[in-house]
């Protein structure tokens, strides 16, 4: 979910939610699996996570240059009962659901269904229409990039406060209300800011042009067709996480006690942000994509075309569906990253083949959401 969207839930979900987590009772676990018999600088941010931000748990996934992939964990599973943390367990992947939804779409452009510079209003017609919103003057392709100028349905006040929606089901039109009842951000095509509702609009384009169901789509596209194993999209009425995973945790003030939003009714989230996955299929996914195994070089092209996006920090930029953020070693690392109630995940792949993703178990503030950045940095330029 989006960070400008939430700022009003500074202690929720959102890029500058409050940690501050007296949690550093709990001592890191060791490794599952580590790169040799001392702890190496992945092992050290994560364990750096867990003792001085306050992260319940943090895990990560590093693919190197050799190709082999290596599993790490820090902290504990469940603050309640003290178990360790599942190696590679599930995880909310939030935001990075994002990318798959992008993906389908522009497999659709590939196969002459969608064209990226089409109105909204050819595929949906009169679904955009509010306080200077108009589907038939917003693309495709802005919605994908976030030019769109939609304003953000995270933003209503039916979602101010996740803890007395936790179990709640949101039909996507409902959700869609939420923002059409707000004032666009600005003109179509006209600047960039993040918002949610560009890709509940792209979930319900995909389903009108298939004919089938969102999580279908993305189903059939993209998990089964690479082997995706422990990546779903949440079926209706689902809110436990089906295998083995670290609890979620969100503060909702300041010495407000810890909530376990493990469990969660996603269709908040959607198209937008619902997937669960796992920190090793979220770099089989990020590699898979810049490989060509589910775009064209065509559509691959254009989803890699950027604009800037320094909200994510500084040389970032966004595409389709996917960001790219400058490496202290040179180069880019691609992916999304995303946040849930519980969950913050940050990672992505290389043009040279080495992956890393990062995810920690409740939403940090600013200074800490930078270091599960720097983590991912480290452990791609190690």
């Amino acid at each position: 979910m989006n960070q400008h969207a939430l700022q009003r839930l500074r202690y929720a979900v959102t890029a500058t939610a409050a940690a501050g987590l007296a949690l550093t009772a709990f001592a890191p676990a060791p490794a599952e699996a580590s790169a040799g018999p001392r702890p190496d600088v992945v092992q050290q941010r994560l364990d750096a996570l867990v003792k001085d931000d306050g992260m319940p748990a943090a895990l990560a996934t590093v693919k190197g240059r050799d190709g082999r992939s290596r599993t790490y964990t820090a902290g504990v599973g469940d603050l309640a009962t003290g178990a360790r943390v599942p190696v590679d367990g599930q995880i909310r992947a939030g935001s990075n659901t994002k990318a798959f939804t992008a993906v389908v779409v522009l497999q659709l452009v590939a196969e002459g269904k969608v064209a990226l510079d089409a109105s909204v209003d050819t595929y949906l017609p009169g679904l955009l229409r509010g306080d200077g919103i108009d589907g038939r003057r917003t693309t495709v392709r802005q919605l994908l990039q976030h030019t769109s100028g939609l304003p953000d349905y995270m933003d209503a006040p039916a979602l101010a406060d996740f803890t007395t929606i936790q179990y709640r089901y949101f039909e996507p039109r409902e959700l869609l209300d939420g923002a059409l009842a707000q004032r666009a951000r600005f003109a179509a095509g006209t600047s960039w800011e993040y918002s949610n509702t560009n890709y509940l609009v792209a979930g319900l384009l995909i389903q009108k042009v298939t004919g089938r169901p969102y999580g279908e789509e993305v189903t059939k596209r993209v998990i089964d067709r690479i082997g995706l194993r422990r990546t779903y999209v949440p079926a209706v009425g689902e809110t436990a996480i089906r295998e083995a995973h670290p609890h979620g945790y969100l503060r909702t003030a300041p010495g407000a006690p810890l909530v376990d939003y493990t469990a969660m009714d996603a269709s908040m989230a959607w198209a937008a942000g619902a997937v669960v996955s796992t920190n090793s299929d979220l770099n089989a996914f990020y590699g898979a994509l810049l490989t060509g195994r589910l775009l064209p070089a065509a559509q691959l092209a254009e989803m890699r075309t950027t604009v800037p996006a320094e909200l994510f920090g500084p040389g970032v930029r966004y595409g389709l569906g996917i960001q790219s953020r400058p490496l202290s070693c040179g180069g880019l690392v691609w992916g999304h990253g995303g946040t849930s109630p519980g969950h913050r995940t940050r990672g992505g792949a290389t043009e040279d083949g080495r992956a890393a993703t990062v995810t920690v178990t409740t939403v940090p503030d600013a200074a800490a959401g930078q270091r599960v950045v720097d983590a991912v940095d480290a452990a791609l330029c190690r």
